[in-house]
């Protein structure tokens, strides 16, 4: 596969504007170490998939520090945040080293640690893992999910925000 290469004047910074107009909702993806250690990086990149079998997917930079994590984890877990839970993108994707130290979780039944008062979670299986350009693409299979009755977190125009729904 050869790389695409930019046009001249694409601006990187306004491509990212235009992106912010669609407001996605804010996840943490988390996993364990080999030794047993949580990991976990704020994402906005999150898609449902297929129903059958039940699919989702996530990107992250190839420049991660976590990548090499996720490469050898079986699998991980999507904790999709409450708006209760604003503090928590910066935690996760910023060089924190104790990350977990600001956050309530347990081990969940995957055994990727579950972030408590999330407003759901998605526990997978790792199906594949794609070429993203700059990121690489990961596809996992659902093995369990929960969701709960609590406001979600939205990320657009580079703010953070609760979700308001009309009734």
């Amino acid at each position: 596969m050869t790389a695409m290469s930019k046009m001249p004047d694409f601006d990187v910074a306004d491509f990212r504007q235009t992106l912010g107009c669609f407001p996605t909702g804010v996840t943490i993806v988390t996993a364990m170490t080999q030794t047993g250690a949580p990991v976990g990086v704020t994402i906005s990149s999150f898609n449902s998939v297929s129903m059958d079998p039940p699919l989702v997917l996530w990107s992250l930079a190839r420049n991660a520090a976590s990548l090499p994590v996720f490469h050898a984890s079986d699998g991980f877990a999507i904790n999709v945040l409450s708006a209760e839970q604003a503090d928590l993108p910066r935690v996760f994707s910023s060089p924190v080293a104790e990350r977990f130290d600001a956050v309530d979780w347990s081990t969940g039944s995957c055994g990727h640690p579950v972030l408590e008062h999330a407003t759901a979670v998605i526990e997978c299986k790792t199906y594949a893992r794609y070429d993203g350009g700059d990121h690489e693409i990961f596809l996992g299979q659902v093995l369990t999910h929960r969701s709960t009755n609590r406001t979600p977190l939205v990320f657009g125009k580079g703010k953070l925000g609760a979700l308001a729904i009309a009734t």
